[in-house]
């Protein structure tokens, strides 16, 4: 038993270290080509960076996929990061494009990002806030007035439906 325990020790180990060491799928991820926003409409102006060209870094952006052709990532406000723009041309097409950011400047590495576009905007899926204009009033109504007689004309109807039924129940006619 504790001849098993030992060697199942070691891998165990190993998972764990690899596990802590290992870069997290979510957040700034410095080895690829952030894309900002990710999900756009033909006409919008799009964000792109990245950590991989060093510190004072530049790339030459290539968005030729979906239609923007070449673009320059130059050192931004944080200096570990390159940072560029262009525009999705207003012809483009709905789909998943590739953008390729090259390092320059001795730096030969290319890094990918995924644009998303579409013909409706993507909707931020957050609740809906406040009332609805739905022209039928709330509670109250906008006029207490015209909402009492409405409930009263209601009230009015119902009495004399059911005197009406209850008279024809017993067999008396009108």
């Amino acid at each position: 038993m504790r001849r098993t325990a030992r060697l199942l020790t070691g891998p165990a180990l190993a998972v764990v270290v690899a596990c802590l060491t290992a870069v997290p799928a979510y957040g700034d991820d410095t080895r690829s080509l952030r894309v900002l926003p990710s999900a756009v409409v033909p006409g919008t102006e799009v964000t792109v960076g990245t950590a991989v060209c060093g510190a004072n870094g530049s790339a030459v952006g290539d968005a030729s996929a979906v239609g923007a052709g070449t673009f320059l990532l130059a050192p931004g406000a944080q200096e570990q990061n390159a940072t560029g723009r262009f525009r999705v041309p207003s012809g483009a097409q709905p789909g998943t494009y590739e953008i390729v950011a090259r390092c320059s400047a001795g730096r030969h590495t290319s890094v990918t990002g995924d644009l998303t576009v579409s013909l409706t905007p993507i909707k931020d899926p957050a609740l809906p806030r406040g009332s609805m204009k739905t022209g039928v009033g709330g509670v109250l109504g906008p006029d207490p007035v015209k909402t009492a007689a409405g409930v009263t004309a209601l009230a009015v109807a119902a009495a004399g439906g059911t005197w009406l039924l209850h008279r024809r129940a017993r067999g008396d006619r009108i």
